[in-house]
């Protein structure tokens, strides 16, 4: 007698469970390093002296670690539970699955060890090294083959726009990282880029805007098209936007780049093209906001009671702020003040911290109890707490920085009547200090908050008990 595979009937949390955890730790490490190096610019002194800890050794930690180990794993965890629920099919390979696991926690160990050393290729949001940039390649082409596999062997004909967005990101982020990782080893620790002078830096903006707009926006859409219409219990607003937004999105991000380079070598041209791009990306990107936040039409109330939906819809609020800040600052007159000051800082984090923070968090809340057999995390009024010690936290970072930014510029453009400066760079620091101090609070409450989401996630996996989730039959609905 032989008896079926029951493996096959049920869906591959296990690996989803293994990255939602580890985003949940990896959150906690990131903004810690980030609460120190804003403590350094503030108190200089904090690095006692020790080279391992200096700001420019912590900051690409900080930044690769909130990123792609907290982004990141966030990523990993939603894309593979949503392609699996609106696939109806198990992970093409759990070998393959698990492998992405494994390889991506060794990057981030990597990069741990390889950036308090100073063993970087200086390049913005891609400072590892070729061997371990190798290795996130490989990662990548097996993440691809587990996500386009389970797509490939779906159950149900439609492709829900979520893995639109998923697979867009996916493809996108490899394309990216493999051309800007193009690059002459001269040691086991060290390369240079195969391009040179303008050249490298069109590159490095077109990779390190994209990997904004595919890594940090199209693959965080997937997880808000997803997790909005389940947790509201709603269809999403309209299903006809959601696919104008994909495309109109897909397309434009791409050209926005050199907007990072006004007033540089780069042809005048190429700057103009940059900007005018980053206008047009105003457009899909408040229909995908107002898209997002319209799916809770006729259930508003739910907000008032409702913690986890209050962190998905203030997320959506911050994604149409700073996509609404970040073109305006694109224009080059803007540009002429804000480039160079913490504005930009300010308006990173409000997508970083507001944007892509505030909608893992809500969604991870929603999965968690799910993933280990509960029916919701184990304490509520800990999620409240954590989002009013986040929202708080937030507003204070952004808009320290926003003040810090705007002074800055208006002090270095003053001059006096015969033409010289009015202000030293110095003197401009020296007002930048209570900014840093209260941007130091902002990013300690949000570090707090993730302490909160931190205990509550391992009372949760604690008190709960992992059980396996059959897949439905085909004729169930794909949003299922």
């Amino acid at each position: 007698m032989t008896f079926p595979n029951t493996q096959a009937t049920v869906y591959n949390d296990k690996v989803i469970r293994q990255f939602a955890i580890m985003t949940v730790v990896w959150g906690v490490v990131g903004m810690l390093v980030g609460v120190i190096i804003a403590a350094q610019l503030a108190w200089p002194q904090l690095n006692f002296g020790i080279p391992y800890i200096t700001w420019s050794r912590l900051r690409p930690l900080h930044t690769n670690a909130v990123i792609f180990a907290f982004g990141g794993c966030a990523l990993f965890a939603t894309c593979y539970y949503v392609v699996q629920r609106t696939c109806q099919v198990r992970l093409f390979s759990d070998k393959l699955a698990a492998f992405t696991f494994w390889g991506w926690q060794l990057v981030i160990v990597l990069a741990a060890i390889s950036f308090p050393l100073g063993i970087t290729r200086g390049k913005e949001y891609a400072e590892l090294e070729w061997p371990i940039t190798i290795l996130i390649a490989i990662i990548w082409v097996v993440f691809a083959i587990v996500f386009f596999g389970t797509v490939g062997t779906r159950k149900v004909k439609h492709i829900y726009v979520a893995n639109w967005f998923y697979g867009a990101f996916i493809i996108a982020v490899a394309l990216l990282h493999i051309v800007n990782g193009m690059s002459m080893p001269v040691g086991p620790f060290k390369s240079y880029s195969v391009y040179a002078g303008v050249q490298d830096a069109m590159v490095q903006w077109w990779y390190g805007h994209n990997a904004v707009g595919f890594f940090l926006t199209a693959a965080f859409l997937g997880m808000m098209y997803y997790f909005v219409p389940k947790q509201a219990g709603r269809p999403v607003y309209s299903y006809r936007l959601s696919i104008v937004h994909f495309w109109s999105l897909i397309f434009v991000y791409m050209w926005a780049g050199p907007h990072h380079l006004h007033y540089t070598a780069l042809p005048d041209w190429t700057q103009d093209v940059g900007m005018i791009f980053s206008l047009i990306l105003l457009a899909p990107s408040w229909g995908g906001m107002i898209n997002g936040i319209m799916t809770l039409s006729g259930a508003w109330n739910k907000l008032r009671d409702d913690p986890i939906l209050r962190f998905l819809i203030v997320a959506l609020s911050f994604y149409g702020m700073s996509t609404f800040e970040g073109p305006m600052m694109s224009i080059k007159t803007v540009n002429a003040l804000s480039h160079y000051t913490d504005w930009g800082i300010g308006h990173v984090h409000s997508g970083a911290l507001g944007w892509v923070g505030m909608i893992t968090i809500g969604s991870l809340y929603y999965l968690i109890p799910r993933l280990f057999g509960r029916k919701a995390m184990f304490s509520v009024k800990a999620i409240e707490l954590h989002f009013w010690i986040a929202t708080i936290g937030v507003v204070i970072y952004i808009a320290a920085m926003w003040i810090a930014g705007v002074m800055q510029g208006l002090m270095w453009r003053s001059i006096n009547p015969d033409g010289t400066l009015t202000y030293t760079f110095v003197e401009s620091v020296k007002a930048s200090y209570p900014f840093y101090v209260l941007r130091l609070i902002g990013g300690l409450l949000y570090l707090v908050g993730m302490v909160v989401m931190l205990w509550n996630t391992i009372k949760t996996a604690t008190a709960g008990r992992a059980a396996p989730v059959s897949i439905p039959a085909p004729a169930i609905a794909a949003h299922a």
